[in-house]
């Protein structure tokens, strides 16, 4: 794709896997006619039949993405890692190979073994839902979103400005950065949060089991705090699986940070309670401030 001239309305892009994320990319590059075709892959049939009901062409076999000028991977982590050997043998020479995996370092990894004619280049959009397949796709979901790109060290420049223009078109925000730089951070931000909802949902279910009004005095706080934990448990543990050393890291911090306020609260130490409390919603309320100027 290295030619003089080129435009993304003249391309073809193949998408492989229909689910939230792979099913938006379908429907925003549907909706705003960024590309020439758009070839859907997808093994589950109810599924292409919802695409090809909104007009998109589809594909049960692998095999159709070989024309593709770009081809999009937007399976879990693992599954993507499994399908680069069989994309890499279909995907022509100047195709650009792009995932939306949750996590990148090991699908960076695999991607280094692609054909070198093969360009490749990592993507994780930073927004979603708690409901998954094609049926909750949106092809306004990542309208307002950042959206990263983790180049390898043999993606041309011009790939990484070609991809951070296709995903403005969306309304997204591209931002660069290396794929251990991205894992580290995502660990924080969103990863750890749903570890958290987790243990917090198994605690009250606990306390549930000998208090039967646990819930019924359940409101809008314990809602919002747990909701993660409603998130599907087979994309969850996807990720957790490929980012293990980063989010294991942060809830063993997470877990002190809690024994620690446990401590005050136990000694009664009221000041040092306050200042520790106090300087968590200062940090909440900076962050949301800043945000919004």
């Amino acid at each position: 794709m290295d030619e003089p001239g080129f435009a993304w309305r003249d391309a073809t892009v193949a998408i492989v896997g229909l689910g939230l994320i792979g099913g938006s990319f379908a429907l925003a590059l549907r909706e705003k006619h960024v590309c020439r075709k758009i070839i859907a892959v997808d093994r589950d049939p109810e599924t292409r039949a919802r695409a090809a009901a909104t007009g998109i062409e589809t594909a049960a076999a692998l095999d159709a993405i070989a024309p593709a000028d770009l081809i999009v991977l937007a399976t879990p982590a693992r599954a993507i890692i499994e399908l680069l050997p069989r994309v890499g043998a279909q995907a022509r020479a100047g195709a650009i190979v792009f995932d939306l995996g949750s996590t990148k370092r090991e699908i960076a990894r695999a991607m280094r073994t692609l054909p070198a004619p093969v360009q490749c280049l990592g993507g994780h959009p930073m927004c979603g839902k708690e409901t998954a397949g094609f049926a909750a796709a949106d092809a306004n979901l990542f309208r307002n979103a950042v959206f990263a790109l983790t180049p390898l060290e043999r993606t041309a420049p011009q790939t990484v400005a070609r991809i951070a223009a296709l995903v403005e078109t969306f309304g997204a925000r591209p931002l660069v950065l290396d794929a251990e730089r991205h894992d580290h951070i995502v660990a924080a931000i969103s990863h750890l949060p749903y570890t958290v909802a987790a243990a917090l949902m198994l605690v009250a279910a606990e306390r549930a089991r000998t208090d039967d009004l646990t819930f019924a005095l359940a409101a809008s706080g314990f809602r919002d705090t747990s909701r993660l934990a409603a998130s599907n448990v087979a994309m969850m543990l996807d990720i957790l699986l490929t980012n293990r050393e980063h989010i294991a890291a942060l809830m063993r911090a997470h877990a002190q940070a809690e024994n620690h306020l446990a401590d005050l609260l136990a000694r009664g130490d009221e000041d040092a309670l306050h200042a520790t409390l106090e300087r968590a919603a200062e940090q909440r309320r900076a962050l949301f401030q800043n945000q919004k100027s």
